[in-house]
Formats: structure tokens, C-alpha cells, sequence
């Protein structure tokens, strides 16, 4: 059975793209079978992220009805599957995103994880991607605005039915000025899944184009993101730090 799960969030900028890319590469580490898709049309960063952002065929073309849903997956070196957005400004004219459902249903039975990057805010293209999904990851930063926004991000996905997972709280610095865990937990009615620090390996493997869980899988945000491909696949987590590997140590060394 495929689970198609949403990325969403109430604002840009807290971290959505960055767990979708490193969230299907954990899963894959567990032997799921995965395909990340951009939903974001307008801003899309997913491709960008992974070193696919010059696609020939994209999900823009599919919703156009230029090509094919087969021919605008790609698989990635890590061993999951993108469909990504095109970046160009151009390819938003004619696109409906209305469609994206019937490209999820399609998709469906075909793998065992769908994530879906969702656009950031409440607009047609979040509210779509929403209603294209089953379950859905809220994502949001401990601040106090972005939680209020998340907020009303969940009431658009209680009116429209669907299951919400619970909460990764991104970006965590430990700062006085941060809602904790239960500050957010009470204020969302919802768990809070994992908390994923702030981790200065994060812009570099975007920098590299390599998901951070494979460019330093035992960085703080890394372990916190396979604890929750874990809690997916109902796996136990165990953390168990060893050696970096040969290749680990000279990319490392190279991007410091």
C-alpha cells in the first residue's frame, strides 16, 4: 500500500524542501521504495536541492499535458525516484493545479512512499497539494508567528479530512525566545514528531546537491530526520555512531 504524505508548513522558509529530499533518502537507507514530488510550482527548490533542476520533463508538463507522468520521474543516485517542478517562470502558464490528485492516484500501488513538497502559505497551489495527499507532516520552526501560522494551515486540512501525522519542529537553536516541544504541542493539539536542531551541514550538502543524510548522516538535523523515517516505517531507532567512510571524509574535507 502507497502512503502519500504532504510536506506542509503555513510559511516558506522553515525547512519543507530539506526534509522531503532528506526524509525520501532515510527512507530509502530502510529499503522503502520512494518518490519525492515538487508540488511547489511557483517557487520549487526540490530539483534544485538534488541536482535536477535543469529536467527536461517536469511536473509542470505533465499538469499541461505535454508529456507523460513515466517520462518526468528521474531517479536519483541515492536511490529514490523525483518528480520535480520546473523552475522556469514560463512553464506556469497553462498549468492546472487542480490535476495533482489525479497524478498521486496514478502513482499509487506503484511504490510504497509518495512525499510531496508542498508551496508554502494557504493559496490554490497549497490547498491542491493538500488535497492530494493522505497523511500530512506539518512542519514548523519554534517561533511564535510560524506556529500560528501552521495553525491555520491545519485547520484547511481538518475541513478538507485529512490525517495529520503530527509536527516536525525545524530549526531548533534552544534559544528563550523558542516555544518548547509542549508550547507547541498544546497550542497545535498535535504530537510533536521530532525536533531537528539547526545544523550548519545543512546548507552545505545543499551547496553540493546532496541530500544531508547521506552527506553527514550523524550531523545533528541527519539523526533527528532517520528517527522519523523510523517512527514511518514503525522501526525502532537506534543510534549508533561509527566511522566515516573514505568518501564521507573527503567530501567533508573538500566542502569545509
Amino acid at each position: 500500500m502507497t502512503r502519500i504524505i504532504n510536506i506542509v508548513s503555513g510559511k516558506g522558509g522553515v525547512g519543507k524542501t530539506t526534509l522531503t529530499s532528506n526524509l525520501a533518502y532515510a527512507l530509502t537507507e530502510l529499503g522503502e521504495d520512494v518518490i519525492a514530488i515538487d508540488t511547489n510550482l511557483t517557487t520549487p527548490h526540490l530539483g534544485l536541492h538534488l541536482g535536477i533542476h535543469l529536467a527536461p520533463n517536469t511536473l509542470h508538463d505533465v499538469l499541461r499535458g505535454d508529456t507523460n507522468l513515466s517520462d518526468a520521474i528521474y531517479p536519483h543516485p541515492s536511490g529514490f525516484k523525483i518528480l520535480p517542478a520546473s523552475m522556469s517562470i514560463n512553464d506556469l502558464t497553462g498549468v492546472d493545479i487542480g490535476k495533482l490528485p489525479e497524478i498521486t492516484s496514478k502513482l499509487s500501488g506503484t511504490t510504497d512512499y509518495v512525499l510531496m513538497d508542498c508551496a508554502p502559505g494557504l493559496g490554490r497551489e497549497a490547498v491542491s497539494s493538500i488535497k492530494a495527499a493522505d497523511e500530512l507532516i506539518l512542519v514548523t520552526s519554534p517561533e511564535l508567528p510560524s506556529v500560528a501560522d501552521a495553525l491555520k494551515t491545519l485547520k484547511i486540512a481538518e475541513k478538507v479530512g485529512k490525517k495529520i501525522l503530527g509536527v516536525v519542529v525545524n530549526r531548533v537553536r534552544g534559544k528563550w525566545y523558542e516555544l518548547t516541544k509542549w508550547e507547541i504541542e498544546e497550542t497545535l493539539n498535535l504530537p510533536v514528531l521530532v525536533e531537528i536542531p539547526e545544523d550548519a551541514n545543512v546548507s552545505k550538502s545543499i551547496t553540493i546537491k546532496m541530500p544531508l543524510v547521506e552527506y553527514d548522516s550523524f550531523s545533528p538535523a541527519a539523526i533527528e530526520i532517520r528517527r522519523l523515517a523510523h517512527q514511518l516505517t514503525g522501526r525502532e531507532f537506534r543510534f549508533e555512531k561509527s566511522k566515516l567512510s573514505i568518501l564521507d571524509r573527503f567530501v567533508k574535507w573538500v566542502t569545509e
